[in-house]
């Protein structure tokens, strides 16, 4: 084998496996559930478009507190809001 065959294929393999190793870091890093990564307020679910609507395990988010919007992988969903998500009454 000639020695830019052996270089063309070491050269495509570091490709794939760095994207390989970049996707599975991606979704490691994902958070899990339905809470924002910047506040941890419940965040709502948006409509997906394009390649999100096949990659089902992925959701679109977007959190209504402070405006984050993201991916979140699949997971428990919150039932009840916090004490902290709670809105304020002010007394008059």
């Amino acid at each position: 084998m000639s020695d830019a065959a052996i270089f063309a294929i070491v050269f495509v393999s570091i490709f794939v496996l760095r994207i390989i190793a970049a996707t599975l870091v991606f979704c490691w890093i994902l958070p899990e559930g339905d809470r924002c990564p910047n506040c941890n307020a419940v965040t709502i679910r948006m409509q997906s478009r394009g390649l999100l609507r096949y990659m089902r395990w992925f959701r679109s988010s977007w959190c209504l507190t402070c405006g984050w919007s993201g991916l979140l992988r699949n997971g428990p969903a919150t039932s009840a809001p916090t004490e902290a998500e709670r809105p304020l009454t002010h007394k008059r």
